[in-house]
């Protein structure tokens, strides 16, 4: 859908299950690092704790991000209403709302499979319109976050200052899987995803 621009890269496919619990934090957070953008599901009454704690370690990166909700369910402590037209908000806790370059893309995944099931074709055709229409949208809010002015502003040194930190504060080795920070500063440098200088 994406004609090549946006390639994913998946937790689970990186994950290894006879790995340490320090390992698997580290893989993840080194990997997040390393991406352009990211996507997080924010479905469930409760946000994933691990899930909240990758979303705000790419806001700490000026990582552009988009989080995804296709809960059909109402929680979060944002807005009175009981109807989603009352509220202001999200649907999540206030805490992880209000970011700067970060978009959402909510939906009511169970209306969306009904509105497809309901035109027929069988079941293979109903996933693969359901999987191309979550897809488009995806790539539409991706392509709108990664148009937003970015916050990183100033010299490369400056952004590899913040990349090295990054790896530094969470301990436990995180930063001996990324030996080179600057290097994966320049390449978002030069993919123009940072208002910086030499």
């Amino acid at each position: 859908v994406s004609d090549g621009t946006y390639r994913c890269v998946l937790p689970q496919d990186m994950e290894q299950t006879s790995a340490r619990a320090v390992q698997v934090r580290n893989q993840d957070l080194a990997t997040l690092l390393k991406c352009d953008l990211a996507i997080f599901n924010f479905d469930g009454v409760e946000l994933d704790s691990g899930t909240v704690v990758e979303f705000m370690y790419a806001k700490m990166l000026d990582i552009p991000c988009l989080v995804l909700r296709s809960d059909f369910r109402r929680s979060g402590d944002q807005g009175a209403g009981e109807r989603k037209r009352d509220r202001e908000g999200d649907d999540w806790n206030l805490m992880a709302s209000f970011y700067p370059r970060t978009r959402k893309l909510q939906f009511d995944a169970m209306e969306w499979y009904q509105e497809e099931r309901a035109r027929g074709d069988g079941l293979e055709a109903l996933t693969e319109r359901l999987y191309r229409r979550i897809a488009s949208a995806v790539v539409t809010e991706l392509d709108a976050v990664r148009a937003e002015q970015p916050l990183l502003q100033g010299s490369r040194a400056d952004a590899e200052r913040i990349y090295l930190w990054a790896l530094r504060f969470p301990g436990s080795g995180l930063d001996q899987l990324v030996p080179d920070p600057g290097e994966i500063v320049a390449g978002k440098a030069a993919k123009g995803l940072w208002g910086l200088t030499i």
